[in-house]
């Protein structure tokens, strides 16, 4: 394992918008470089309003953001790179690796994994028609994890600065195990940098993968910052300003009042903390309790009631906890 890692935040729809990132730079570190969830139907040249907002800040507290892009046309992608270049970033992602159905069958996200000609083709439009970094997010495959094997040649042809590799195929959206083996494969076929992404939820989790594949220094992390947002300070052993527990807490309450600004104080900012929660419960020793005091409020006071519960009640054990179990989400 190379020193220094770097470590990437993924994008996760719902959760990781502008908002979240903002507070998360402002409490805490470890971050290298934010993703934000993915954009489309932004075809011509005007972004859609409703997203406009996601775009107005390149960097938050100094880390840099990275806009995402999810669609299979070329102009398109063209001109989403456009408007971001103009709004001062200096890279965008292309998402091949969206696993829902919905999106999938369009030929989508991951689904359009199984057609490398395809992706040659936009690849061929894209490319010398844009002038920031162009980075492509993946998994292995939708169908089997081989797939990605056709795929890597043909990125490989172009200047695509970073490929981010989800172990996992589309067909298990984040279900059962990621696969390694064909991750090796994909790396050592790869001209590319390669980034790591797939169940890193722990220090434990990180070291393995670390020993495992020892020619990567930089990973993608979502979930398992959704748990426990100090686990990249846990990776690069920093030292923490003060209790995890109480930083944890303060994180979470100014999270939800930057969404009740940002929502005009309407009650969706207790729908938006639930998505979050369903994650962070798992950071306590009784998560699905601990899920169950804030699922069931329904106005702001009960919403802070339940929160000053969960921290008086209950024990912060961040990633150490390692009960993490996406089957049991909702």
């Amino acid at each position: 394992m190379r020193t220094n890692p770097k470590i990437y935040l993924a994008p996760f729809q719902g959760i990781t918008g502008s908002v979240y990132r903002e507070i998360y730079a402002r409490h805490f570190s470890g971050i290298d470089k934010f993703f934000t969830p993915f954009f489309t139907g932004t075809s011509g040249r005007k972004t859609p309003a409703a997203k406009e907002k996601e775009l107005e800040k390149t960097r938050h507290h100094g880390i840099p953001v990275v806009p995402q892009i999810l669609s299979k046309d070329a102009g398109e992608i063209i001109d989403f790179a456009n408007v971001c270049r103009e709004k001062g970033f200096g890279e965008i992602n292309w998402n091949l690796g969206c696993p829902f159905p919905r999106v999938a069958a369009k030929q989508r996200g991951s689904g359009l994994l199984p057609y490398p000609e395809k992706a040659e083709e936009i690849l061929q439009q894209v490319m010398p028609a844009i002038s920031l970094r162009f980075s492509i997010k993946c998994r292995l495959g939708y169908h089997r994890p081989d797939e990605i094997l056709k795929l890597i040649p043909v990125f490989n042809r172009f200047p695509v600065s970073e490929l981010i590799i989800h172990a996992r195929i589309g067909k298990q959206v984040y279900k059962g195990k990621v696969w390694p083996d064909d991750f090796q494969r994909a790396l050592e076929q790869s001209k590319i940098p390669v980034i790591y992404n797939g169940d890193i939820f722990s220090l434990s989790d990180f070291l393995e993968m670390s020993e495992r594949f020892p020619e990567i220094n930089t990973w993608m992390i979502g979930r398992g910052i959704l748990v426990d947002p100090l686990l990249p300070s846990l990776i690069k052993k920093e030292i923490l300003p003060g209790d995890p527990a109480h930083l944890i807490g303060k994180f979470i309450e100014d999270l939800y009042y930057a969404y009740r600004k940002k929502l005009n104080d309407r009650l969706q900012a207790i729908s938006v903390m639930k998505e979050l929660w369903e994650y962070m419960a798992f950071s306590f020793d009784d998560p699905h309790k601990v899920f169950k005091l804030i699922k069931r409020t329904n106005s702001f006071d009960e919403y802070e009631e339940a929160v000053s519960g969960v921290f008086r009640d209950f024990q912060w054990l961040g990633s150490d906890g390692r009960r993490f179990d996406s089957a049991s989400i909702r």
